[in-house]
């Protein structure tokens, strides 16, 4: 499932379209046309396509909010992800920044504003809605696609239907809502060590080195390890740990951050290589940030790159540490030197 634009109102405003494609058979499951897509819009989508054409065995969407609390402020699941479970659908989601794997919704927008949207301007959303579903069940019927030896998407899909599933409900109960609380799982913070991984109940669990010497917190629910940073699931890990170790971890709330000895940024100037000097030594940042300034420091036993707050490359140090008091002097954390900024 994605969402896309293109629709045009009289009004001038810009509607969204919720879409979603069958991966078997290009078939079109959802196509609708929403004022903003906000999580409940979105998810009537959702409930709407299950409804019409059964509960899929998995979803496969971005990373954007409405989809995921991977990358949001929250700890909780957003009520995408919690009606996936309670369907007993796997929700995938692709790596950051990788459209392509989403190719075959993206191809659909392609062919959708190609084929129906260019140039057309509707009245209200009810009437764009009107004219979307013709064309939807001309593309699922009787447009042939390539792909697919030049066959309409609905003889693969019909091919591979199962037996309609009735979708649950993925709205609360507010009477049970209101008798039935769940605590919250308890939560203990750790420091990352040197090689990027936490101990917790005697075992080490791996986090990644570019978190060296940060604080996480570490919650435990049925016997997933689930870590989180700054609001964000960062990893989640099966139990090792022994069951009955448990209560005492949770209430041992670990180790205070250790401030890095190497944690103050200096700013380098990306060379039109896409690197950058620090310390004698050059380390890739990307040809993205080629004649930009980005913000490096040094994080337990990596170099770590950012652009405007964000992380984007961390490297082994490969410089001579003994340098690093020259990279560090300046107490504003740029370099003396013209041609690296």
């Amino acid at each position: 499932m994605d969402i896309t634009g293109g629709v045009q109102l009289a009004d001038g405003t810009q509607p969204s379209v919720v879409t979603g494609i069958d991966d078997y058979s290009r078939f079109c499951v959802s196509a609708k046309v929403v004022a903003r897509a906000t999580a409940k819009p979105v998810c009537d989508a959702l409930a709407e396509a299950m409804r019409a054409h059964g509960v899929p065995e998995a979803v496969l969407t971005d990373n954007g909010k409405v989809f995921t609390a991977r990358f949001g402020l929250g700890t909780g699941e957003v009520l995408f992800d919690r009606i996936c479970r309670d369907n007993g659908i796997r929700h995938l989601l692709t790596a950051p920044r990788s459209p392509t794997t989403t190719g075959k919704v993206e191809r659909f927008h392609k062919t959708m504003k190609r084929e129906f949207l260019d140039g057309k301007v509707f009245d209200t959303i009810a009437d764009a809605q009107a004219a979307l579903d013709g064309w939807v069940a001309e593309y699922n019927s009787t447009r042939e696609h390539q792909s697919l030896g030049d066959r309409p998407p609905i003889e693969r899909f019909l091919l591979a239907r199962a037996e309609l599933l009735e979708p649950v409900d993925p709205e609360p109960d507010p009477q049970a809502a209101a008798v039935e609380f769940v605590a919250p799982a308890p939560r203990v913070s750790r420091v990352v060590d040197a090689t990027g991984r936490i101990s917790l109940g005697g075992h080490r669990y791996h986090v990644g080195r570019w978190l060296a010497l940060e604080t996480v917190e570490v919650t435990v629910l049925d016997g997933l390890v689930e870590i989180h940073h700054a609001g964000v699931l960062i990893a989640t890990h099966a139990r090792r740990h022994l069951p009955e170790k448990e209560p005492k971890v949770l209430r041992r709330q670990g180790r205070r951050a250790r401030v890095p000895s190497r944690s103050v940024a200096v700013t380098r100037k990306v060379d039109s290589s896409g690197s950058i000097s620090f310390a004698g030594s050059n380390y890739r940042a990307g040809n993205t940030y080629r004649r930009r300034q980005v913000e490096v420091s040094v994080v337990g036993d990596s170099v770590q790159i950012a652009f405007e707050g964000q992380l984007i490359r961390t490297h082994p140090i490969r410089h001579d540490r003994a340098k690093e008091h020259g990279a560090f002097a300046n107490p504003s954390g740029r370099p003396r030197r013209i041609n690296a900024a």
